[in-house]
């Protein structure tokens, strides 16, 4: 008889595991797919198929001063309030078209990292310190793991730099001007998706962004053109998406397996088991914009050091596991191991250097 309970308690472990998964898979499709990714994934099939590689390489490239490429890169997250996921067809887009490393690893960071609205919610549910080391901690990580990913592989660099070089001027089809209230309105049509605001007034929003996108689709762009933005956008779709949910299943079965509970007696204090632990954490989970607050505050009441909690803020909504594995599909395994593993060890040494400067309360 107590086998036959500890077999119906493996199988209810089993089956809950499951179903945690299940159900963060389905509140990811419901609540970001149409909302985020499909404008993002549409934006970026865009910038592959209408930004010449020119235009990219002239804010992004490897010949780029780098104060106007890490500068550009590093606050671009404050324009794009988008979680790690949906900054991922963003990062393939720029990336794939002739952007530095360096540059597209710290616009890779900054997009989720850098959100105005979620440091300001930090400041004002978890206390202005942790706001602001937010804000300052999530600039100075984009710039420098980016110039540490772009050191490590130099020469990498140089053959990319020679690869621009040699790139043969195009006369571009269209102006600039067009191209900017183009891809002005993509970028708010993903930007109204994601606005808290009622439904009709967003669906009013959306179908009068939509309306203004075909018409400019209708005047500036020919039927070729617009299904060469078709393909890419789809072959962007098939790279990213299937990891990506993949990832998001993994994501919420771990959640069954490491609760709240456990993992803020572990994270209690500030040494720096605690704060490694706490970076590794937000690295592997997945927080869709702005929860992450709330988590953390949850975690806070329940004992979270505050070195820990601003390593959790500095790795949990930059990188997850579903976009880890994403992004392997997008510039190599070894990159992506370096670039985790430079978010989950900087992250943990400032926190543990802010825990102590704040004291543990």
């Amino acid at each position: 008889m107590p086998a036959r309970v500890e077999e119906v308690a493996a199988v209810a472990l089993v089956f809950k595991v499951l179903a945690g998964g299940g159900r963060e898979l389905l509140e990811y499709l419901s609540a970001h797919v149409l909302t985020c990714l499909v404008p993002a994934f549409f934006i970026a099939g865009a910038i592959a198929v209408f930004v010449s590689g020119p235009s990219v390489l002239k804010y992004f490239g490897p010949r780029t001063n780098r104060f106007l490429s890490y500068g550009v890169a590093s606050v671009s997250g404050v324009i794009l309030a988008v979680c790690s996921c949906t900054v991922l067809p963003l990062f393939a887009g720029i990336y794939r078209k002739g952007a530095g490393l360096g540059p597209a690893v710290a616009f890779l960071y900054s997009g989720p990292a850098i959100n105005l609205l979620a440091i300001v919610l930090t400041a004002r549910k978890l206390g202005w310190e942790l706001g602001l080391a937010r804000a300052l901690g999530a600039v100075a990580f984009s710039i420098g793991i980016g110039a540490i990913m772009a050191l490590a592989y130099r020469r990498e660099e140089r053959r990319r730099r020679a690869d621009g070089l040699a790139e043969v001027a195009v006369k571009p089809r269209r102006s600039g001007l067009q191209l900017l209230v183009f891809f002005g309105i993509l970028v708010a049509i993903l930007l109204w998706g994601t606005a808290r605001v009622g439904l009709w007034p967003k669906l009013g929003g959306l179908a009068a962004l939509a309306a203004g996108l075909a018409a400019v689709c209708w005047r500036w762009f020919d039927a070729e053109e617009l299904k060469d933005w078709g393909r890419e956008t789809l072959r962007l779709v098939r790279l990213i998406f299937p990891v990506l949910l993949a990832g998001v299943f993994v994501a919420g079965m771990l959640k069954q397996v490491l609760p709240p509970e456990w993992v803020s007696r572990l994270v209690g204090g500030n040494s720096a088991l605690a704060n490694l632990g706490a970076s590794l954490f937000g690295a592997l989970m997945y927080f869709s914009t702005l929860t992450e607050v709330p988590i953390l505050r949850m975690l806070l009441d329940l004992g979270m050091g505050k070195g820990p909690a601003l390593a959790l803020l500095l790795s949990g909504p930059a990188v997850s596991l579903p976009s880890l594995l994403a992004i392997r599909n997008i510039m190599g395994t070894q990159k992506t191991l370096l670039y985790v593993v430079l978010v989950a060890a900087l992250s943990a040494a400032v926190g543990m250097l802010f825990g102590g400067l704040v004291g543990q309360g």
